[in-house]
C-alpha cells in the first residue's frame, strides 16, 4: 500500500474513531454507530487529506471535513444497500438487515445532516464554498444511482450512457475529495479544476478496473465472488462494450445467457468476453482515464515531490489485487 495513504488512513481512522451522535434513541444512533465500525480503506477522507497536503501542511479544518466526507460516503452505503437488497457489506449485516429499513434510512440521514454540520464548523471564508461542492456532488451521486436502477430495466444501454453513469456515481465524489482538501489548502481556482479531473478520471479508472476485476481478477485477493456481476446480470464496461460492438451472432449468444442463466454461465460469459477482446478493451479504458489524470496532475502548480504520493496512491488503487 501507498506509505502515505497508510499513515494518513491510520491517523484519521484514530482521530475518526470518537462519538459523532448522541446517546438515545438509541436505536436511531446505534445503527448510525454500528455502520461506521468497521470503516474499510478509508479512501475518500485520504484523499481530502492529500488534496490539502499538496499545498502545504495539514490544516485542523482539513480533518472535519474528512470527517464529513467519511459521514456523507457511509450515508450513501446505507441507501445503495437498502436499494439492493444487500444482505451483507464488508463482511457484516448491513444496517438495514439487521435493524430494519426504516432505522437505516434514518441513520443515513443523521449521517448526512452530520456531515453538513461538520462542513458548517470550518472557517466562514469557504465553509459555503465547501457545503455547495458537497450539494452538487451529492446531487450528481443520486442522479448516477437512479440511473444505475433504471440501467437494471432497460434491456439496451451505450457505453456512453455506462461511463456517464459510472462518472456521476462513483468518480465524482473521489473529484470532490480531493478538491474540498486543495480548497481549504489555498489552491487556486485552476488548480482546484485540474485536481477535480484529475479525481474523476481516477475514479472512471477505479470503477472500470472493478468491472474487469469481477470477470478477471483473483477471487481470494480481490474480495468479492468471480463473476458475481455476471450472475445479476449487472451492466458493467465488459457486457455494455461487448453488447456494443461483437457481431451479431455473439451478442445473441449474451442476450441468451442473460436469460437462461446457464449453470457454466459464467465461464461461458468469459469466453465471450476474452474472444471479443473486451477485457482488453478495459485495460486500455482504464489506461485512458490515467493518462488523463496525470496529465491534470502535471499541470497544477505545486512542487513536483508533493504530487508523487497521489500518484502512488493511484498506482496502488489501479493495480490492486489483479
Amino acid at each position: 500500500m501507498a506509505l502515505r495513504f497508510q499513515e494518513l488512513s491510520q491517523e484519521f481512522s484514530l482521530q475518526f474513531n470518537k462519538k459523532h451522535f448522541p446517546e438515545k434513541p438509541e436505536t436511531l444512533y446505534g445503527a448510525a454507530s454500528y455502520m461506521l465500525e468497521d470503516g474499510g480503506k478509508r479512501i475518500r477522507p485520504v484523499l481530502c487529506l492529500l488534496g490539502n497536503e499538496m499545498f502545504g501542511a495539514i490544516r485542523p479544518d482539513t480533518w472535519k471535513i474528512a470527517d464529513a466526507l467519511e459521514l456523507f460516503h457511509n450515508f450513501t452505503l446505507i441507501h445503495d444497500d437498502i436499494m439492493d437488497k444487500a444482505p451483507l457489506r464488508r463482511g457484516r449485516a448491513t444496517v438495514h438487515a439487521k435493524y430494519n429499513e426504516s432505522t437505516a434510512l434514518l441513520a443515513g440521514d443523521v449521517m448526512l445532516l452530520r456531515s453538513y454540520e461538520y462542513l458548517s464548523q470550518t472557517d466562514p471564508k469557504y465553509s459555503r464554498e465547501l457545503i455547495g461542492l458537497l450539494n452538487k456532488t451529492g446531487t450528481e451521486v443520486c442522479e448516477g444511482q437512479q440511473l444505475d436502477m433504471d440501467f437494471e430495466k432497460k434491456e439496451w444501454v451505450t457505453l456512453e450512457e455506462y461511463l456517464y453513469m459510472i462518472e456521476l456515481k462513483t468518480a465524482v465524489l473521489l473529484a470532490a475529495c480531493l478538491q474540498m482538501g486543495a480548497l481549504v489548502g489555498g489552491a487556486s481556482l485552476q488548480d482546484q479544476e485540474h485536481i477535480h479531473a484529475f479525481g474523476k478520471n481516477l475514479g472512471l479508472a477505479f470503477q472500470v478496473q472493478d468491472d474487469w476485476l469481477d470477470s478477471f481478477g483473483n477471487p481470494h485477493t480481490f474480495g468479492k465472488q468471480k463473476g458475481g456481476d455476471i450472475l445479476s446480470n449487472k451492466k458493467t464496461f465488459l457486457l455494455v462494450h461487448a453488447l456494443e460492438n461483437a457481431a451479431v451472432p455473439t451478442k445473441k449468444s449474451i442476450r441468451d445467457l442473460l436469460v437462461t442463466n446457464p449453470p457454466d454461465k459464467v465461464e461461458t460469459m468469459i469466453r465471450i468476453f476474452r474472444e471479443t477482446g473486451v477485457d482488453q478493451a478495459a485495460q486500455q479504458a482504464k489506461k485512458n482515464y490515467m493518462d488523463q489524470a496525470y496529465d491534470h496532475l502535471n499541470q497544477i502548480s505545486a512542487p513536483a515531490i508533493r504530487k508523487v504520493q497521489l500518484k502512488e496512491l493511484a498506482d496502488y488503487l489501479l493495480e490492486r489485487d489483479i
